[in-house]
Order: C-alpha cells, then sequence, then structure tokens
C-alpha cells in the first residue's frame, strides 16, 4: 500500500480561507475576556474580610491573567478598568452608608481607574519571557502610585490586606504589605501561564509536558511564592522579649450609628466613662486582672478636655478608678488654634501629658480637599472636618511599656505603622471610630489590615472600636479578644512586649521600591521590543 498525500495548493487551486467572522464569534470574543475580567475583580473583592477566603486571591489574578494576556494597550486598559469595577464597587461600598452612592461611585472609579493602568502595562508586558514576573510588578507599581496620589493616597484594598490568614502572611515579615502583594499576584499569573502552556501544548501535539522547559518555569512562579511564605514562617513570633503587660481596651459603644453619632458627644464620653467605671469594679472584686494601662479609642472624647472642665473631670474620675494610664482618643483644638485629632497620654496622678496627632488624615472626611470646587457638585462637602494633621511619630510610655498609637485610617499606610515602632513601639495601638459606617464591612477590613501589621512588624496590635469590632490581636496576626458590634465591652489581656525589628521594618520602603521598580523594567523592555519590532 503506497501513502497518500494530499496534493499541494497551485495558483489555480488557493488554499481555504476562513471564513468572515460571524456577529457572535465577534460578540464572543469581546465579551468573553470582559466577563473574565469583572469576575477576577469580583473573586478578588471576595477575599477579604469579613470572610476567610484568602485563597481566592490568586485564582483571581489567574483569571487576570487569561484576560489580559497577549492584548494590546488599550484592550488592556479596558480589561483592567472592569476588574477594577468589579473589585472596588462592592470593596468600598461602605463609603456611601448614610452619605449615598455618589461618594461612593466617584471613589470606586477612580481606584479602578489605577487598575485600568495596571492593566494596560500587564498586556504590555505579558509577551515578554517569563511575563508573570514583570506583571506582578507593574501591579506592585499600581499599588504604590494609588497609596500615594492624589490627595496622599488610598492604599485600602491593597492585595495583602486580603491575607490576615493565608499561606502569605508570613512574607510580611521579610518584605512587607509589597512583598505578600507581589507573592499572591505571582502566584496567580503563574498559574494562568501554566494553564495557558497546557492548553497549547494540548492543541499542537507537543511532546510531553514535563519536558517543556518553559511550562516548567511557569510551574516554579506558581509554587515559589508558597513556599517562600512557608520559609519565611520562622520569622513569625510571639516570644515576649521584655515580658508582658497587661492590656485592657475599652468599648464603649455610641448612642447611635451613622454620620449623627456624635450629635450626643457627652454621651459617648459618658459611655466610654461608664464602661472604664464598670472594669474598675469588677478588678477591685478581684473578678479580673488589673490592667497596667488602658486604652480608649479614637473619638471617645470630641469634647476637648483641655478646655472644657466637665470633660477633664469625668476622664480624670475614670483613669484614677481605674489606677493605670489611660490613652484618650480626642477632638482638640490645637496652640495654633486648628483641630486635632488627638491621642491623649491620662496618667491617674499627673492628668494629661503626651499627645500624638493624627498624621494622615481621611480626605474628604476629617478634611476636604479643594472645598469650593468640590461644593459645585453637593453642598454635602461642608460636612466635612477641618482638621489639621499631625507631623511626628510618638510613642506614649504607658507604666514601662512603649505603645505606638496609629489612628484608625492610618493603620493603611506602610509608613506610619513603620514610624511607630522605629519610634520604640513594643505594642501598637489602633484607636477607630467605625460608627459612621455603622453594620457595614468596613470595620472587618479594617481588623484584617491590623492583623497583617501585627506580622509585619511582630508587634501585638490593640485595637479600640467605639462601636466594634475591638480586638487583642497577637503578634502572629491571630486574633485573642474581640468584641461584637454596638454594644459596651472591654477586654483584658496579657501581650508580649517586643522590641527586636522584622527585616520588613529594617528594610522600609526598600521591598516596594524593588519590586515596583520589576514592573517599570518590564514595561520598558516591552516597549522596546515593540519599537525594534515596528522600526524592523
Amino acid at each position: 500500500m503506497t501513502a497518500t498525500t494530499a496534493p499541494a495548493a497551485t495558483p489555480e487551486q488557493p488554499a481555504a480561507q476562513p471564513g468572515p467572522e460571524t456577529r457572535a464569534e465577534r460578540a464572543r470574543r469581546r465579551l468573553v475576556p470582559a466577563a473574565a475580567a469583572v469576575l477576577s475583580g469580583v473573586l478578588l473583592y471576595l477575599s477579604f474580610a469579613p470572610r476567610e477566603l484568602w485563597w481566592l486571591a490568586p485564582f483571581a489574578f489567574a483569571l487576570g491573567g487569561f484576560a489580559l494576556h497577549g492584548r494590546g494597550p488599550r484592550a488592556g486598559f479596558r480589561l483592567g478598568l472592569l476588574m477594577g469595577l468589579g473589585y472596588f464597587l462592592p470593596l468600598l461600598s461602605w463609603t456611601g452608608v448614610d452619605v449615598g452612592p455618589l461618594p461612593w461611585l466617584a471613589l470606586a472609579v477612580a481606584e479602578a481607574l489605577f487598575l485600568g493602568l495596571a492593566g494596560l502595562g500587564i498586556a504590555w508586558v505579558s509577551r515578554l519571557p517569563a511575563w508573570p514576573v514583570w506583571a506582578a510588578g507593574v501591579w506592585i507599581l499600581c499599588e504604590a502610585g494609588r497609596a500615594r496620589f492624589p490627595f496622599e493616597g488610598f492604599p485600602w484594598g491593597k492585595v495583602a490586606f486580603s491575607q490576615p490568614s493565608g499561606l502569605f502572611l508570613p512574607l510580611a515579615a521579610l518584605g512587607g504589605t509589597p512583598l505578600v502583594g507581589f507573592a499572591v499576584v505571582l502566584c496567580g499569573f503563574g498559574l494562568a501561564d501554566v494553564v495557558r502552556r497546557v492548553r497549547a501544548a494540548r492543541r499542537e501535539g507537543a511532546a510531553p509536558w514535563l519536558r517543556d522547559r518553559a511550562l516548567m518555569a511557569a510551574a516554579a512562579l506558581t509554587v515559589v511564592p508558597v513556599a517562600g511564605g512557608a520559609a519565611a514562617l520562622p520569622l513569625v513570633s510571639t516570644e515576649a522579649e521584655h515580658g508582658t503587660t497587661t492590656v485592657a481596651v475599652i468599648q464603649g459603644n455610641v448612642p447611635r450609628m451613622g454620620l449623627d453619632f456624635n450629635a450626643q458627644r457627652r454621651a459617648v464620653l459618658d459611655h466610654h466613662v461608664r464602661e472604664t467605671l464598670r472594669l474598675a469594679a469588677k478588678v477591685r472584686s478581684g473578678a479580673v486582672e488589673r490592667p497596667d494601662l488602658v486604652l480608649w479609642p479614637e473619638n471617645s472624647s470630641d469634647i476637648d478636655p483641655y478646655t472644657n472642665a466637665d470633660a477633664y473631670a469625668e476622664i480624670d474620675k475614670a483613669v484614677k478608678a481605674i489606677g493605670a494610664p489611660l490613652s484618650v482618643g480626642a477632638v482638640v483644638k490645637a496652640e495654633d488654634g486648628k483641630p486635632r485629632n488627638r491621642q491623649i497620654l491620662w496618667d491617674p496622678k499627673t492628668g494629661p501629658g503626651a499627645s500624638y496627632d493624627k498624621r494622615h488624615l481621611q480626605p474628604f472626611g476629617e478634611y476636604m480637599p479643594y472645598r469650593s470646587f468640590f461644593r459645585v457638585f453637593s453642598s454635602d462637602v461642608d460636612r466635612a472636618g477641618v482638621f489639621e494633621p499631625g507631623t511626628e511619630p510618638v510613642v506614649f510610655d504607658m507604666a514601662g511599656t512603649a505603645v505606638g498609637p496609629v489612628t484608625c485610617y492610618e493603620a493603611a499606610f506602610d509608613d506610619v505603622v513603620r514610624d511607630q515602632v522605629n519610634e520604640g513601639a513594643e505594642i501598637l495601638s489602633v484607636p477607630s471610630n467605625n460608627a459612621t459606617f455603622e453594620r457595614s464591612q468596613m470595620t472587618y477590613q479594617q481588623l484584617a489590615i491590623d492583623r497583617v501589621r501585627a506580622v509585619e512588624h511582630g508587634r501585638a496590635v490593640l485595637v479600640p472600636v467605639t462601636s466594634g469590632v475591638s480586638a487583642v490581636i497577637r503578634p502572629d496576626g491571630t486574633v485573642a479578644q474581640r468584641t461584637g458590634m454596638f454594644t459596651a465591652e472591654s477586654l483584658v489581656a496579657e501581650v508580649p512586649r517586643r522590641s527586636s525589628l522584622t527585616p520588613a521594618t529594617r528594610l522600609g520602603v526598600w521591598p516596594e521600591v524593588a519590586l515596583a521598580a520589576l514592573g517599570v523594567a518590564g514595561i520598558a523592555w516591552a516597549v522596546a521590543r515593540r519599537r525594534r519590532r515596528a522600526d524592523g
């Protein structure tokens, strides 16, 4: 039997050409990547608290990698924007509580635009060798940018903050939140590349996959971040290097939730005084160990105790009753006549002493940028505060324990937390006020941030909140105690005092610089290759 072959195409018999693309095929070609981009954003959102679904984050980036790989810059921007909307619209829904949808939608769209730029960059680098590495660098470059611009940035929603229970968390002690985020994104994009190459090999009938070096390299990019998290685990320690201290966290609750919670400012103060007196009675009865120090939340006294004798007397009564130094969150008028969001160290014998002024203020809340411009769109801008930021880190000496206050929103900023640890804080306090956001997921997202910070700097983190959730967090990021929401409660816990610095604390901003530089280098390489091909 002789073999036969199909006759070669001749000029008289041209090779068959694919027919024109049908409308359904064209719609599918456009809609499938768009749907994948939106779904990747939704999956990333679902990986965040209050859910413990940290493992969804790598799959979110795997799906995003499928959508973005091989795309042009314009398509990359559109798909990145869609991913950003699928991510930030649900993640930031709490910003619209009590003020309506406009601020929420404006913020979500603004943050999604950053992801549009990230998508553009990822599409550019997706044709490079080892593209998941460059693409993960682009993502960190995007996060670094939105953590700083505009209005001093908005780092809420960094990928690392989805990982307080994840396998990648120990990397926070090595390279901070940028390294955790890089590992998650690299794992996801590596997974996308593995699946893409396996599918291609199947279509082409290629040699066995285990001999495919490119496939093995892609698999390594998926496995190495997970292995890195395991390797960094010894950096996470709960050892009490300087003994322990007993801390009381007071949650006094508020008269009512919402923006007008502080309409009864005296009631908020009275609630925290009452809960502290209740704790003092338990101490006297022997039911509870006497704390070495006591922490009140942000806005626990929106009546200035420096100028209001009644507020001063109430706080002083509570401090004397508990017999321990107290950190009070107060709204005060500083020496320059401008208001400050301040933490005041109050001693049972000497009264108010050292103070810390919140350094990173919340735009459109504690202050209003370009107030006259934004007033054109809504008169609600005048509900924003006129606070002035502090300028220096301050650590309180509370009965021999160095306590570093980081006020609420500030916990999302790498530099503020790091500064307090470098200033000598042995434990961290994150006094917060979440009553404005009612029962939304905001308080849980913030608690997740605090848990990541505990591991990043190897410190116990205490979280006193006006209305909950207040918590005691161990240096390994686990929650030792927590309260409910909108209840009056107190937590008393023994926590370790630590002074050693993790590699992340020592390295400071440099891991972020190095990882963002990978993104810049990848984009530069991709642009140069494109120009060479165009010129050739």
